[in-house]
């Protein structure tokens, strides 16, 4: 049996709306990636979407539409995707990472509190694994310090929050802006592709723009007018365009949205309740206030366990069963390694070192699962 870490959910539909697409003659930036935005944001409660090539680009215009880059600071966690700490860089601004929660392995709202300088700009939270941040905190960070706060929910469509008022999906605005993955490795998948959601109406139509090169309308409103136009180029951006064939799957994509989010979650439950009887490896930790959509199942490894995390991941890999290894930490990245020379991030190391992800996928069958318990048990068990 070959169990991977996880599948994308895609079948006929998606089949059916890219044909339509490639038939309609238009394949680029059109009228299905203004319904993939329309249907998304309904979905996550926000009032605008705005439709991107990758979650690493949605962060990129994010900085940009609020105005951060060279001289600014971007407070955020080193165990997140190296895209985060990335997208800060390419606008000019500094990523300062500081510490995860021991629990949730999510952004440490005290730590984040006690690295703001005069000349911190922003707050990018991770809603890491699908798991939502401590939001409630972070939100009163931001407001007292003048902060704008960032979303990387690159894993976190599906997930909710509870911030006092009810839950919520991830993404209704409650910060200035959150950004969202499509890649195969995420819920829903369109090859690669990134969506942004935000309240400001200003905002939105700024990021289409710093998206499209700067052009001043889009290709559909020049092709669709009844007169000539001719778009003027008012500031220097990017070509960060969506295609139609990529909304198209999204659109597909989000007509299960709700039945993977189901899944999921019931797997986790499975895992969790089954993988109680295995000393050495603790359960992710959902605190009260969090729904996750289990983007990605993580366990962590005791540390006086009878194997190392690498030596369980190759026995599992020895019965056919893939594994990933715990939420990399950038700092201790080669390509961060001179301008982290001097940081220390303890909690973050530990969490990264003793953690591993397990196989987890809408399809997975109850055979397949119970064959990642067995093996778990097997090669984590105590004698």
């Amino acid at each position: 049996m070959n169990i991977p870490i996880t599948r994308p959910y895609l079948d006929e539909r998606e089949q059916e709306l890219v044909a339509d697409v490639i038939a309609s003659g238009w394949v680029t930036q059109g009228p299905r990636v203004e319904e993939f935005e329309e249907t998304f944001a309904a979905y996550v409660g926000a009032p605008h979407a705005v439709a991107v090539t990758s979650c690493t680009t949605a962060l990129h215009l994010s900085l940009l539409a609020l105005g951060i880059g060279p001289g600014d600071e971007v407070i955020i966690p080193s165990m997140t995707f190296i895209a985060t700490a990335n997208a800060i860089l390419h606008a000019g601004a500094t990523p300062v990472f500081v510490e995860v929660h021991p629990r949730t392995v999510n952004i440490d709202p005290q730590s984040v509190e006690d690295a703001i300088t005069p000349r911190t700009k922003a707050i990018m939270p991770v809603h890491q694994i699908g798991m939502p941040a401590g939001m409630a905190a972070l939100l009163d960070i931001g407001a007292r310090h003048g902060l704008k706060i960032i979303e990387d929910a690159a894993c976190a469509v599906g997930s909710e929050v509870d911030l006092g008022d009810g839950w919520e999906k991830v993404g209704r605005p409650r910060g200035d802006l959150a950004c969202f993955s499509f890649h195969p490795r995420k819920l829903i998948t369109t090859g690669e592709g990134g969506m942004l959601t935000c309240a400001d109406e200003a905002t939105a139509t700024r990021l289409r723009r710093l998206r499209h090169h700067g052009m001043s309308v889009s290709d559909r409103t020049r092709h669709s007018s009844g007169r000539v136009v001719a778009e003027e180029y008012v500031e220097v951006a990017h070509n960060y365009r969506m295609t139609d064939l990529q909304a198209a799957m999204g659109l597909g994509q989000m007509e299960k949205l709700a039945g993977i989010v189901e899944a999921r979650r019931r797997l986790a439950a499975r895992y969790t309740e089954h993988l109680a009887e295995v000393e050495a490896l603790t359960p992710p930790f959902e605190p009260a206030y969090a729904r996750s959509n289990y983007q990605s199942y993580c366990v962590r490894l005791a540390s006086d366990a009878p194997c190392s995390r690498d030596e369980l991941m190759q026995k599992m890999l020895d019965r056919g069963i893939s594994t990933r290894r715990g939420i990399m930490t950038i700092h201790r990245e080669p390509a961060y390694a001179d301008m982290c020379a001097h940081v220390e991030l303890p909690i973050t190391e530990r969490a990264s070192d003793e953690t591993l992800l397990i196989p987890l996928y809408p399809q997975m069958t109850d055979d397949e699962q119970d064959a990642v318990i067995r093996a778990l048990k097997d090669c984590a068990g105590r004698e």
